[in-house]
């Protein structure tokens, strides 16, 4: 694990402050790391530049928001539609590549052949137009420069799955299915379909951080003039160190088909941390998120998080707080004791660890993986009184809060162009 950079301590002193401008590059929605980014940020009296990826007309027209639209979003806010991604992006004959997956019926997903010249026309168009939209929002994003003051901007792109009713079948197949409905992700990844979906992993999640960097140069070069910096972070995914069997031991998640275009993305902040910019991937835990839902038994790697609180932070009245109402989350016979014991049991399972492997992140499924987690997953849920009031809520705020303050703190310093933020981390933040 010679790439493997945990912040184990966060820097006690903020690296943006009163005075200086957090813009976010991308769209802020509910339930999301990029709120507890934005909740340390207003605590520490940053001023904050929100952005849009803009929304689809009903004949898939991209467009800015609505002055209605507008309404209760905190200025200042520039209003150009920073969608990337291709899917929807016609070629010079007129057709999409959601348009080519449109006919394709579930039973002949594997065999089917889409037209990758036509596509790549389309991934070249939504990149022009993508680039001429980024160009726009630095121009607007002028007057909102400090006069004496540092500039953070935090990467908010991920996704890219393509907007075609025959993706998510499938995905919900790689990623929950179980006896005859489990889909292999090799084989998916391996189709037509799953190329597709690769490319535009790449462009969105990955790709938009170049994007970012080559256009914000002016604004950077005008920053540094006037003696201050220009950061930028973005949220990665590689797996993350949680407490189990005594000690912090580096997990993750399989199958997560998004993991090369994250792969992707920590070597495009390589890249330009080698050059003397401060960029910094931080690669954050796992959390359940109105996104994440699809990807269950991700969830399974948040409930060490009350083991590294007890152990980190337990006398803090906030772990004290969470800890308490965690408990009344739990069934009368379904104490802590009951989690660990299941949690342990699976981390320390040579089917997960073999699915574990720093070195060959990320790896595709198999059966027997994923029944295991899958089981291991209904195990801890019915620990719960409610299924509707899962305690994995309460830590994924948790770390919201915990990944915003490290990575508030530590932007400005961009030591190492990966860093991984783990359990650790997290369970102290709530002595902060």
């Amino acid at each position: 694990m010679k790439s493997f950079f945990p912040l184990r301590e966060i820097p006690a002193k903020p690296s943006f402050g009163r005075g200086d401008v957090l813009v976010l590059f991308g769209e802020l929605f509910n339930r999301g790391y990029a709120n507890g980014l934005v909740e340390a940020a207003e605590k520490a009296g940053v001023k904050i530049v929100r952005a849009t990826v803009g929304r689809r007309e009903k004949n898939g027209q991209l467009r800015a928001l609505t002055a209605e639209e507008i309404q209760g979003i905190p200025q200042p806010f520039i209003n150009v539609p920073l969608e990337a991604g291709f899917d929807m992006e016609p070629d010079s004959q007129g057709r999409t590549p959601i348009e080519q997956l449109k006919d394709i019926k579930l039973p002949d997903w594997q065999t089917a052949k889409l037209d990758f010249s036509s596509i790549e026309e389309s991934q070249k168009k939504g990149t022009q137009r993508f680039r001429d939209n980024v160009t726009q929002f630095m121009k607007e994003l002028e007057p909102h420069l400090p006069a004496d003051g540092n500039v953070l901007f935090a990467h908010l792109m991920a996704g890219g799955v393509p907007r075609a009713k025959i993706i998510m079948p499938l995905m919900n197949r790689a990623f929950k299915g179980v006896g005859d409905r489990y889909l292999p992700s090799k084989d998916l990844w391996d189709s037509d379909i799953g190329k597709l979906c690769s490319l535009s992993f790449f462009d969105v999640t990955a790709e938009t951080l170049r994007h970012l960097i080559q256009l914000s140069q002016d604004v950077r070069e005008k920053v540094q003039a006037r003696g201050h910096q220009v950061s930028y972070v973005a949220y990665g995914y590689h797996g993350t160190e949680i407490w189990f069997n005594g000690s912090y031991q580096w997990q993750t998640y399989t199958p997560y088909i998004q993991g090369w275009a994250k792969r992707r993305l920590e070597d495009i902040s390589r890249e330009y941390h080698s050059q003397g910019i401060k960029t910094a991937v931080y690669n954050c835990p796992e959390i359940l998120t109105n996104s994440s839902s699809i990807f269950q038994g991700v969830e399974v790697s948040l409930y060490p998080l009350l083991f590294a609180v007890e152990k980190e932070s337990n006398s803090a009245p906030a772990a004290q707080a969470l800890l308490k109402l965690c408990k009344t989350r739990l069934k009368a016979d379904s104490g802590f004791e009951k989690i660990k014991q299941l949690s342990t049991a699976y981390f320390q399972s040579p089917l997960t660890k073999e699915y574990c492997q720093f070195d060959k992140w990320p790896q595709h499924s198999s059966k027997e993986q994923l029944d295991q987690m899958l089981a291991c997953s209904e195990a801890l849920i019915d620990c719960h009184e409610s299924p509707k009031q899962l305690i994995t809520s309460d830590l994924s705020e948790t770390v919201f809060r915990g990944c915003g303050l490290a990575m508030l703190a530590d932007a400005g310093l961009a030591e190492q162009p990966v860093v991984w933020l783990g359990h650790d981390l997290m369970a102290k933040s709530l002595l902060l």
